[in-house]
């Protein structure tokens, strides 16, 4: 009879008097099963550093009153909108063959992005002690109401393969559909620097002006491509955008300019940006035995002492540690898959001198150059779930019908605001 009676306030996120619950509501659904070990993530006091930097988002919080005009926040939901790729379709240009009256149409290669507005949701948690009483669904509700009335066409969301109430919630009660499946890939930084194939790869660090002038005119018709990716590369938490080429195709030194590399590319090249999530928040390791932290600590010592050596050690995981993400991963030829390995080289060598524990990145299933991408497996997600729902009636695409019956394509573009 009691929870019949409870009622349930759903109200925006006020920053001034709600970071402290909201902190403590993170940690009890964080906490891991007694002798396991569980990843706490440290918001560094602030409730919505995963969202901040999105165009448009909105922080909702659940309250119940628990006695004498006291309350308590026992649901928390981010959302986020922006402008993404949803699929593309080559151009048809008309060719004039001399005769104003005999023109016909050819298929152009070139393709053109169809665009939606998508909403994203993250970080919808629930107290423990009150689940099962419809708080999530009510917070899911009220968050897509916000985004319907800003315009969003489609919302999705991301969560473990393994997470079967978060699964359950949103497939069966929230009516969303899986929809891909990327991998995330996790490498630890090592004590040592890692060798970047510098008499091979020449790594060449793009100006944000050239850095968003390469991905709209290369990846603009990559799913999930943000509209706004000028805010991205410009945004203070980006640590730049590296291109990778062969040596003998040129040097940082005789760099051409970004017009001319796409007029006349090098027969293999690639290209990734690095985003300080140390920043916004760090991550920290509980729960492990006295022995595995002995033994992780051991391998550190080892590496710090014979740096020549390369060996591999466990980063220090089991206090407070931030983590770089690589995102904007793309590139062409039969040497791209070596020249992403080189550029994540220098990302790592980037996270050791910040003092990162990890570099993550999250690819499609069928990435061509996800295997030059170095990681650990048993600090990786192999399959990670992404799940979609359809807002609204009318498509924005038009005659190509629902994104959500899309069949994916050989990449996706992950935004590093929303990892």
């Amino acid at each position: 009879m009691e929870e019949e009676k409870m009622i349930v306030v759903i109200r925006e996120l006020n920053p001034n008097k709600d970071t402290k619950a909201v902190e403590e509501l993170e940690r009890m659904c964080e906490a891991g099963s007694s002798g396991k070990m569980s990843l706490f993530t440290d918001l560094l006091g602030d409730p919505i550093c995963r969202i901040r930097h999105s165009p448009s988002f909105l922080m909702l919080v659940a309250e119940i009153e628990i006695g004498y005009g006291s309350k308590e926040i026992v649901g928390i939901i981010r959302g986020c909108i922006k402008t993404v790729t949803s699929s593309s379709r080559k151009l048809n240009t008309r060719i004039n063959n001399g005769d104003d009256d005999d023109h016909h149409v050819a298929a152009n290669k070139s393709l053109t992005p169809i665009c939606t507005k998508l909403a994203s949701i993250l970080g919808l948690r629930v107290s423990p002690s009150h689940r099962g009483r419809g708080i999530g669904t009510k917070l899911v509700n009220q968050m897509e109401d916000w985004f319907i009335k800003n315009g969003a066409e489609y919302s999705y969301m991301a969560t473990e393969i393994d997470n079967k109430p978060s699964l359950h919630l949103f497939t069966k009660k929230c009516h969303y559909t899986k929809f891909r499946t990327p991998s995330i890939l996790v490498q630890p930084v090592f004590a040592h620097r890692v060798k970047t194939d510098r008499n091979q790869v020449a790594i060449i660090k793009l100006t944000p002006t050239e850095a968003q002038g390469l991905y709209r005119r290369r990846f603009s018709t990559t799913e999930f491509f943000p509209q706004d990716i000028d805010r991205i590369v410009n945004n203070k938490l980006n640590l730049g955008t590296y291109l990778g080429v062969p040596t003998q195709s040129y040097s940082a030194e005789s760099w051409p300019g970004l017009d001319k590399f796409l007029s006349d590319p090098p027969e293999s090249w690639a290209v990734l940006s690095v985003w300080n999530c140390k920043e916004a928040f760090t991550l920290e390791i509980k729960g492990a035995s006295r022995a595995r932290r002995l033994a992780a600590k051991t391998t550190r010592v080892v590496d710090k002492a014979l740096p020549w050596l390369r060996l591999p050690s466990v980063p220090q995981v089991f206090r407070p540690f931030g983590l770089v993400f690589l995102y904007g991963l793309g590139g062409e030829g039969p040497r791209a898959e070596r020249i992403v390995k080189s550029l994540c080289g220098h990302a790592h060598n980037m996270a050791r001198e910040l003092g990162c524990g990890v570099v993550a990145s999250e690819v499609a299933k069928q990435e061509p150059l996800r295997l030059g991408i170095p990681h650990w497996k048993r600090l990786s997600c192999p399959e990670d779930v992404w799940c979609i729902k359809r807002l609204v009636e009318d498509y924005g695409d038009g005659p190509l019908g629902d994104w959500t019956k899309s069949p994916p394509g050989l990449s996706l573009f992950v935004d590093p605001r929303e990892f």
